[in-house]
């Protein structure tokens, strides 16, 4: 001991405590697997709890592993709502694996910061390879593909998609027509797009009146119509605006809808507007031939976009981007001071994916991806998706012999939208008592979904996709749902 402190502190980098300590974590994550289904799935703590459990300021001297990961159980894990518990059934998943894992943590351990080819040759290379692979496996128009014009890239998240590629279509239109122009661009999309467009658009500058949110019902399972986008378009142009940026969905976050690619697809084309497809969710599952037809119609985007992080036993973040013009992002994204200069990129032979995106920085995460398709391979995906697709079809087969409750909208993937269904037309005490069975069955731990609204109705959403689940969670999930809606209908 020296001045209080061990000879044995953890240094910055040191091979053999790495091997001794990367043991320990790896069975202390382990562990927590083991046991994940004892945790009430929904963080019970209220807000501020941690405050009161750690210091006010970091430690002077060095503590041991041992402390941290003590406090880790005793602090930390009553403040986590566990996301890969087999009764995680809220919003939609994001997966965790094996593979994915030991993908972060190579990632980790190499700690590269692949901003550009030359900073690291290999995260690039195998990014353009996996990126690839996954267009390929989803079938993807060729002009997809790095072979040509197009391309992949992996972002953080479908929002960051989502602004890059608006930020791309803002800049070609405005090279055409304009930068004083901004003020006329608008933007489509249905109500039932992820708010990200809305956060892209501010980011974006273009003007929130100039967001053209089309209202969409249950005559088309909350799809957008073709007919309200047209109808819209011809509006915008007889007052003088300029029409530029389509949002199309694949698996809206509400209830799963799939817009009609192939017809708003025709009518972006004709209008010169940039047609994008966020399919961050149901994208995955499309790597099945029985469920590629959701994306039929992809051949007329101009972008698209899907989290391998969501349904594709990818550990977050992982969501792929494609582009059928790669030069449309780097005119818009790209920037070259002096030190980063370097002779491949200045002869342009190869891909600098700083140029793609917000950051300049980002992670290896092409490692992780690479590993899922080569530990898993493809055809055990698509059955770990068909399975929780099927496990779908048992819950909705529940709720749908139970009298007391209704499909609401229906089920195409592995999300099943449901209510206590209302009496008397009463919709005010139908929202209300559905509002009350969500409550109380989160706050039980047992499990956990969520919410939307449609068409004014409170609807309960029901995602099935955490790793872990698997029939006897199902069913038990829809036990504990009967037993507090039967205990509420008593009232």
């Amino acid at each position: 001991m020296e001045n209080g402190r061990s000879n044995n502190a953890l240094k910055p980098m040191d091979s053999e405590q790495l091997r001794e300590y990367g043991h320990r974590m790896v069975d202390f994550v382990a562990d927590y697997y083991k046991t994940i289904e004892t945790f009430p799935v929904l963080s019970q703590v209220q807000p501020g709890y941690l405050h009161n459990l750690l210091p006010e300021s970091a430690p002077d001297h060095p503590e041991t592993v041992e402390q941290v990961l003590d406090d880790v159980k005793a602090k930390i894990l009553p403040g986590v709502t566990h996301w890969q518990s087999p009764s995680f059934f809220a919003y939609f998943p994001i997966n965790g694996s094996i593979a994915g894992f030991l993908g972060e943590m190579l990632s980790a351990g190499l700690n590269t910061m692949s901003f550009s080819w030359v900073a690291s040759p290999a995260a690039t290379e195998l990014e353009i390879v996996v990126v690839d692979w996954v267009a390929k496996l989803l079938n993807l128009p060729e002009q997809f593909l790095s072979k040509g014009n197009g391309g992949g890239v992996i972002q953080g998240s479908a929002c960051e998609a989502i602004l890059v590629v608006m930020i791309a279509a803002r800049d070609k239109v405005l090279r055409s027509v304009g930068k004083k122009a901004l003020e006329k661009l608008v933007v489509y999309s249905s109500d039932q797009t992820h708010s990200s467009l809305q956060k892209a658009c501010q980011l974006a500058g273009i003007h929130l009146e100039n967001c053209r949110v089309l209202k969409t019902d249950s005559s088309t399972n909350y799809a957008l119509r073709p007919e309200s986008l047209q109808e819209a378009v011809s509006k915008d142009l007889e007052a003088g605006l300029i029409p530029f940026f389509l949002c199309g969905t694949v698996g809206t976050t509400s209830s799963t809808a799939v817009d009609p690619l192939a017809a708003l697809g025709k009518i972006a084309k004709s209008n010169e507007m940039w047609f994008h497809i966020d399919a961050a969710y149901a994208g995955s599952a499309c790597i099945c031939p029985e469920y590629r037809q959701y994306i039929h119609g992809v051949e007329t985007a101009d972008s698209f976009d899907m989290n391998a992080h969501k349904w594709l036993l990818t550990n977050f973040e992982c969501s792929l981007l494609w582009v059928k013009d790669q030069s449309a992002l780097t005119e818009a994204l790209s920037t070259n001071p002096e030190y980063l200069k370097n002779k491949a990129s200045q002869a342009n032979l190869v891909v600098d994916y700083k140029d793609w995106q917000i950051p300049l920085g980002r992670r290896f995460r092409s490692l992780k991806l690479w590993m899922v398709l080569r530990l898993y391979g493809a055809e055990n995906l698509k059955s770990y998706i068909r399975n929780h697709i099927k496990l779908a079809k048992i819950f909705e087969q529940l709720v749908s012999k139970d009298p007391n409750f209704e499909v609401v909208t229906p089920r195409i993937f592995s999300l099943v939208c449901f209510r206590i269904a209302a009496v008397d037309n009463d919709e005010k005490k139908c929202n209300n008592l559905n509002r009350s069975l969500l409550d109380a069955v989160n706050s039980s731990g047992k499990l956990l979904f969520s919410h939307t609204i449609l068409s004014e109705k409170f609807v309960l959403r029901f995602a099935i996709g955490a790793p872990l689940t698997e029939e006897k969670h199902v069913k038990e999930a829809w036990k504990v749902i009967q037993e507090e809606a039967s205990f509420l209908l008593s009232k």
